[in-house]
């Protein structure tokens, strides 16, 4: 019932959610809205949510849950908090991170008078001591078990493997099929788990909103199908017609040494494939379906792999895919924005500068400007690029493979190789922060404006690097001689596309002259 004075959609409970720049808690938001909630999200930096499609369809409290002290105005009201953060990936110490959080979260929601938390973690291995589990699912396990303590009743939801476009596992799954007609595996393919479908996962979420305050407790959540890493790439292979792949178990592949090579075959970078892969020495398969107690399955019934592989492809050939793993920052990486120029107080600031006058229109100087990267490519030099890449990935950076979201549209926070769209405004500036590892930070802006001249276009763009130390200076000298063919490569390249788009409409002006692997 509404009160007095109020519509449905006032009255309707909030919710909280964590996490809403990454992979689930992307999807979650709009899933709440279309389920009646409303929906405030908390993020650290609130300009990351800007241009989702559901923005002005929410509040937006900046905060961390690493910071106590930010929590309480974000909790304020809130009927239903989701806990969809970790600090994996950040060392040694996520697991005190994690834990510390999750306190924090829980205290502050307790003061806050906040009716429910629903956590997303890890399906368990059946009897395995909590000293034999990976790191990642320890930690994940005593989050779960921190926020049920906290005296706000917890939804703790579990969950394996999750096939979904974009999902790092399927990511993975994709990628070693497509790439691998011959494998030698680690014997982790041969683990049981329990896959399930990403919109299983958001419906489960969903429904936890409305649970009974006396439930208070973790869930097994997972489809219809208990497989093997093994049956699952043979099944990819089937459904994308490959021909059948040869699969070679082999006990010498440790986890780290299993890491390094989902690092080198597919986008997710070792130091993400890491816990995934040391997710996978026990077997994952759900000891109890009590979910169904209180939250019906989905009409229909849960999504059998096959469906749930179908569906992820679609979405990939429709180039639909709304989050991707990627979605989330980087760990350990700085979100410093671009310092203010030319009032750079924080020490040097190194800039290579390149502007040319274009004989096109703006929109077709804009186009191709907005198709930079992934499959596109970076417009200069391609095996520059992909050696660039290749050293990031064996330094532990995320390299060229994380590609983009979209092949023909950008937004801000969306992933781009290894840089991070930190601005975009549209038919006139492109702003990537580096996420690749280097000894400072570094900015690429590209941007076009009309000719004053009104003769076409000007194109200018700026590389920026901050140095960090002596061995910042040293890179940016070190790599100086490379920028004429690299940067004044790309501006050449850019601005010849463009007219080249201009003059021949059919040439369409996203696809430049070579390709990046």
């Amino acid at each position: 019932m509404s009160k007095p004075g109020t519509t449905p959609q006032e009255s309707a409970p909030l919710c909280l959610v964590t996490g809403a720049t990454g992979y689930i808690g992307g999807r979650l938001v709009p899933a709440l809205l279309d389920a009646g909630y409303r929906v405030r999200c908390l993020a650290r930096d609130p300009g990351r949510l800007r241009d989702q499609p559901w923005r002005d369809r929410v509040d937006v409290a900046r905060g961390d849950v690493l910071t106590p002290a930010t929590l309480g105005p974000a909790l304020d009201g809130v009927d239903v908090a989701y806990y969809l953060v970790h600090s994996l990936g950040t060392g040694t110490d996520f697991e005190r991170l994690d834990r510390e959080a999750a306190g924090a979260f829980g205290g502050v929601a307790r003061s806050a008078g906040v009716g429910r938390i629903v956590y997303l973690g890890g399906l368990l291995p059946a009897r395995v001591p909590a000293a034999q589990l990976s790191p990642h699912l320890r930690s994940r396990a005593e989050v779960g078990r921190v926020l049920r303590a906290s005296g706000v009743p917890t939804a703790e939801l579990r969950a394996a493997v999750v096939i979904g476009s974009g999902s790092a596992s399927f990511e993975m799954l994709r990628y070693l099929t497509e790439r691998l007609p011959v494998m030698v595996t680690p014997r982790w393919v041969r683990t049981a788990v329990q896959p399930i479908a990403v919109r299983d996962v958001l419906h489960y979420l969903v429904g936890a909103a409305d649970l009974p305050r006396e439930v208070n407790r973790a869930f097994d959540i997972g489809g219809p199908e208990v497989l093997t890493y093994r049956d699952m790439m043979t099944r990819y292979a089937a459904a994308e017609g490959l021909s059948r792949r040869v699969i070679i178990p082999v006990g010498v592949l440790t986890p780290g040494l299993s890491s390094l090579w989902v690092g080198f075959v597919t986008p997710v970078p070792s130091s993400l494939a890491r816990p995934l892969v040391e997710s996978l020495r026990h077997e994952v398969v759900c000891s109890e379906h009590d979910i169904a107690d209180h939250i019906a399955d989905p009409p229909g019934g849960l999504t059998g792999f096959d469906r749930a592989l179908h569906l992820a492809l679609r979405r990939v050939r429709d180039d639909d895919v709304a989050t991707r793993w990627s979605s989330a920052s980087v760990p350990g990486v700085p979100a410093d924005p671009l310092p203010t120029d030319p009032a750079w107080a924080g020490g040097s600031l190194y800039r290579d500068i390149r502007q040319r006058a274009v004989d096109a229109p703006t929109d077709a100087v804009w186009s191709v400007i907005e198709g930079i990267g992934g499959e596109n490519g970076w417009y200069s030099f391609p095996l520059a690029w992909s050696l660039r890449g290749v050293m990031d990935r064996a330094v532990g950076g995320v390299g060229l493979r994380r590609g983009r979201r979209d092949s023909h549209r950008l937004r801000v926070g969306d992933a781009l190789d290894f840089w991070r769209v930190e601005e975009i405004q549209p038919g006139r500036l492109l702003r990537l922060r580096a996420e690749m590892r280097l000894p400072g930070l570094a900015w690429l802006e590209l941007s076009v404006r009309p000719d004053p001249r009104g003769r076409g276009s000007v194109y200018l763009q700026r590389a920026l690097f901050h140095p960090r130390g002596l061995a910042g200076h040293a890179y940016w000298r070190a790599i100086s001689p490379f920028h004429a063919i690299v940067f004044g490569g790309m501006a050449r390249r850019i601005a010849a596309r463009a007219v080249a788009a201009s003059t021949t409409p059919t040439n369409p002006p996203t696809a430049p002259t070579g390709k990046t692997p």
